[in-house]
């Protein structure tokens, strides 16, 4: 039986800058994030701290932004991930700061959870193979991503991600961050709802209201909570 079950994986923090990104990690919850990478596929590069609770036992905080360093390798007919190529998200990252833009869900089996959304008429792009160096080898992945780089709903419908193997938090340090709370909103909401119950959830991460997300974090600060 195919692992088509979404389960939430990292939540993404969008910068103009990383180093702006790390700041913004900094003051706001009060830690440093740890070694990321480059993604020459994209032409981006990140930062990471794990968040990792009870409830989200694998769940990462990842802070990404363009790399100015690097020429993407993806076609140039294809945009960026994440909507980092969107000029209004660009305008908004250098006019406001670091914001929550997004999250991302793993499934066992990307393929077979695609074909469940195209079949819902949600269509969040193909799947494909990225990879990155770390210190502990080549960490790799398929991950469906839109030509366009659009974020569905506002990016409330999380990318879905399959890990080839090992996980970015195998071998990541206590950040001294716990994921409290995590939540979702979308006027859409049913039909949101309806598509994880298809993909196997248990669970109906959606709320009705405005396009929004906000995660809850125990930090050295204290309880923060972050909107996006």
């Amino acid at each position: 039986m195919t692992d088509t079950s979404p389960k939430l994986d990292h939540v993404v923090v969008a910068a103009d800058t990383l180093a702006e990104g790390v700041q913004w990690c900094e003051q706001v919850l009060g830690v440093t994030p740890g070694p990321g990478g480059q993604h020459p596929l994209m032409g981006t590069h990140n930062r990471l701290a794990r968040i990792a609770s009870p409830l989200h036992p694998a769940a990462y905080l990842e802070i990404i932004a363009i790399d100015p360093s690097i020429s993407p390798t993806k076609p140039t007919s294809h945009a960026r991930w994440f909507d980092l190529d969107n000029p209004a998200l660009q305008m908004r990252l250098r006019t406001d700061g670091p914001q929550l833009v997004h999250w991302v869900a793993r499934v066992g089996d990307l393929p077979a959870a695609l074909q469940v959304s195209r079949g819902a008429g949600i269509d969040i792009g193909e799947a494909v193979t990225a990879s990155r160096p770390t210190p502990s080898g080549l960490l790799s992945w398929s991950i469906a991503i839109r030509s366009d780089g659009r974020l569905q709903y506002g990016g409330v419908m999380p990318t879905l991600i399959g890990w080839g193997g090992a996980h970015p938090t195998d071998t990541m340090a206590d950040s001294g961050l716990s994921l409290q709370q995590f939540e979702c909103h979308h006027p859409d909401a049913d039909r949101l709802n309806k598509l994880f119950t298809q993909l196997g959830s248990s669970q109906a991460p959606f709320s009705t209201g405005l396009a929004a997300l906000s995660l809850t974090l125990k930090s050295p600060l204290g309880l923060v909570t972050v909107t996006g």
